[in-house]
């Protein structure tokens, strides 16, 4: 790995991987990825728990730049998209640009140099002039804080970390958690196990997913007629950014969404009690709308039971829930998700003056278009704070980053400068405004979300459309930015 490089880029999901073929893409080749697993890939790597998929249908989950005419489904699962990543690193020869079971522990600004000391896991350090992050937001199991949880007696694993050594095949099985990951993988275990206790917490908005298999004459038109895929990746995408307003709060879109909910859960359970726990008492979107097909149906199954009393400790045994009940089990998988708001996660950031990004940002992530951060010169994010979509691909969203970035290194060769950053005034009247239009989205709304901090401040969502973001991250105004 070279001890000196223009631009380091942290992970080779697909913001990594996106980011280092923008940079080949516009000749730039002193460059960098560390990842700290063995392979590429990011999530698509880690979850493959049973009947992982991407709930963006699959002609939109695919750079604009190298598009997945070959994928199967209406909504790609695991296997496929991770397929599609390792793929793209071929087909660009990124392999000698990858730095595999390397993790960045800290970044120090080196303001004489005008660059990043990078400090690596295996006690390296390496001087880069521009780092872009590119970890992700949903790369870090979040675990409960259940009272007992490591007294359990049986197997135990995060849906992230599928112990697929394990045979479920007739065990008592419970699954903590009920959300987007957990809804995939409930229906496909059910069958297998002999008793299946789905915990839920809250119940969640769900609406048909209309998942299928392409037939062989709509893949061979895909893949010959000139215009075809790209046609029907442009439907999708107008059709994401038309529903737009499901996403705002008390809009008609919103009602009509919710309505379409209803009758889902309603055509799929037939008891009129279970209904009843499976209806969110919130606003349709303030936490993630899911879609399946199958979900509700594994649930009417005769051995599987919806658990709503709260858990109050775990045993050797099993489970505890607050009516005092005892539940004997096997396996515990915990499908309760990521630990989505540091934006950072164990790495320390030290800008000017030793500034801690962790201490800047005070536990409420921000940067100006989720990219740049003031007094953290030649620092980029990549799906960073309020970047996080409800209606539309984030690959969408991370083209338009690699853009702006790729003008941002553009802007420091062009006038001759060290380093830049972002204003902190622009940065303020940024978030301002952001914070603002957020108020009136349904992720504002009374309900708990991993969309928000404890203070009530949504941290993950763009506030807008697709299109929206892509127009205010086209140009960048170099009048914005410090120079150094």
């Amino acid at each position: 790995m070279p001890s000196d490089v223009d631009v380091l880029i942290i992970g080779a999901g697909f913001g990594g991987i996106g980011m280092g073929i923008s940079l080949l893409n516009s000749d730039s080749t002193s460059f960098v990825i560390i990842e700290q697993g063995p392979d590429v890939g990011g999530t698509w790597r880690d979850n493959t728990y049973p009947g992982s998929a991407c709930d963006t249908e699959s002609h939109l989950y695919c750079f604009s730049f190298s598009p997945n005419r070959s994928v199967s489904r209406v909504y790609a699962r695991q296997p496929e998209l991770l397929a599609y990543i390792r793929r793209l690193v071929d087909e660009y020869d990124l392999r000698k640009f990858l730095q595999f079971n390397t993790s960045v522990d800290k970044l120090v600004w080196d303001a004489p140099a005008k660059s990043w000391l990078v400090h690596l896991n295996n006690s390296e350090v390496i001087r880069a002039r521009n780092v872009v992050a590119g970890w992700g937001q949903l790369n870090r199991p979040s675990m409960p804080a259940i009272p007992g949880r490591e007294d359990f007696a049986g197997v135990a694993f995060h849906s992230a970390r599928w112990r697929h050594d394990i045979s479920l095949a007739g065990k008592r099985v419970a699954s903590i958690g009920n959300a987007a990951s957990a809804i995939q993988y409930i229906p496909e275990i059910a069958p297998l196990v002999s008793h299946f206790e789905v915990y839920q917490r809250s119940p969640n908005w769900i609406v048909p997913r209309l998942d299928r298999p392409y037939t062989d004459d709509e893949m061979r038109v895909f893949s010959e007629i000139p215009g075809q895929f790209e046609r029907s990746r442009k439907g999708i995408f107008d059709f994401r950014e038309s529903v737009f307003q499901r996403m705002m709060a008390g809009t008609a879109s919103a009602k009509e969404l919710e309505e379409v909910a209803k009758a889902h859960l309603r055509s799929q359970v037939s008891d009129v009690e279970l209904q009843q726990k499976l209806t969110p008492d919130y606003p349709i979107g303030c936490k993630r709308i899911l879609r399946s097909d199958d979900y509700y149906p594994a649930l009417v199954r005769d051995n599987v039971e919806l658990v709503t009393e709260r858990i109050e400790r775990i045993t050797s045994e099993g489970i505890v829930t607050s009516d005092g009940r005892l539940h004997p089990l096997d396996v515990i998988i915990y499908g309760t998700g990521f630990e989505t708001r540091s934006f950072q996660g164990p790495v320390e950031i030290l800008g000017e003056e030793g500034l801690s990004l962790r201490e800047f940002w005070a536990g409420e992530p921000t940067a100006y278009l989720g990219i740049c951060v003031p007094k953290f010169p030649n620092f980029f994010m990549l799906y960073g704070p309020n970047t996080n979509l409800g209606h539309n691909s984030i690959l969408q969203m991370l083209e338009a980053q690699f853009n702006y970035v790729l003008q941002a290194l553009a802007f420091q060769r062009k006038s001759n400068v060290g380093a830049t950053s972002i204003r902190e005034d622009v940065f303020e009247a940024y978030d301002r405004k952001v914070q603002a239009e957020i108020q009136k989205s349904a992720w504002a709304g009374n309900c708990n979300s991993w969309y928000k901090t404890e203070t009530g401040r949504v941290v993950n969502n763009w506030s807008g459309t697709v299109r929206d973001y892509q127009a205010v991250t086209s140009q960048l105004e170099p009048a914005e930015f410090e120079t150094r």
